[in-house]
This record gives C-alpha cells, structure tokens and sequence, in this order.
C-alpha cells in the first residue's frame, strides 16, 4: 500500500521516470521531442524550416524522422536500418556555425538527460558530439583552429 501511495503523486502530476532502456519507440519520442524544440528555437529553427518546413507532420520531416530513428537505433542498439552517411544531406543546408553545432547539443543534451536515466544520456550524447564534431571537420569549420 506504501509503495502505490508514493508512486501515486507521479501519476497524478504526470511525472515519469527517465528511461533506462533504448528502443524504437522511446528513440522516437526523443527525435519529436527535440526536434519540437529545435523549431521554436531562434537561431536552430530558421535553419531546419527552410531545410524541411515548419510542419512535423507532414511533407519532408516524415521522412526526415524515419531516417533520425533508423540512425539512432542503429547508434544505440547496433539494429540495422540506417544505411546511409548523415553528412551529405546537412552539407547544403547553408552556413553553419560551430556555434550553431554547440547550440544543438545544448539542446540535445537537454532532451535526453530529461527522457533517460543519466547511463543511457551519456551514450546519446556522446554520440552525439562525436557526430557534430563530423560534421564540423566535414564543413571545415574548424580549419581557423590548425594554424599551430
């Protein structure tokens, strides 16, 4: 009876605990819920609503997201799906920033640290940085830092 009187304030407010567990299904309530905020977002929003639209339910950002959850779940579960290279499609995008990049994990961290337990937050955003720092070196953004 203890147990349900603590749990029940949580069910009542809607609060729920972080995932400890990866599967398709919470890797696309990740994706939605990031790219939500990335629309709203000032300096992120433009960028993505140009490349795909501002509706996520609808025309390019369908199939945008199948591709996002074929690649996390390949990312986090090694389930094949994703065959592709997730550079190209960002390469003309416009003029990207390594501000921009930074911005994007800020906010990336923010949605996993608040979906997952911190152990599976970690490996998202690790993998995350790992491929923003890609896509930076692929871009060339960084190429004022090698004057050494």
């Amino acid at each position: 009876m203890h147990c349900f009187i603590a749990i029940l304030p949580s069910l009542i407010l809607g609060d729920t605990m972080p995932y400890d567990t990866v599967d398709r299904d919470k890797i696309k309530e990740m994706v939605r819920d990031f790219y939500a905020i990335i629309l709203k977002d000032d300096s992120l929003g433009p960028i993505f609503i140009k490349a795909l639209g501002d509706d996520l339910e609808g025309g390019k950002w369908i199939e945008h997201f199948h591709t996002l959850d074929d690649f996390w779940v390949l990312m986090m579960t090694g389930k094949r799906g994703y065959g592709g290279d997730p550079f190209p499609p960002h390469a003309f995008i416009g003029p990207l920033t390594t501000e921009n990049f930074d911005h994007w994990l800020e906010l990336f961290h923010e949605v996993v640290y608040r979906l997952f337990v911190t152990e599976v937050a970690d490996r998202f955003y690790k993998k995350a940085e790992i491929l923003a720092e890609q896509f930076i070196d692929n871009l060339g953004l960084n190429d004022e830092d090698d004057d050494d």
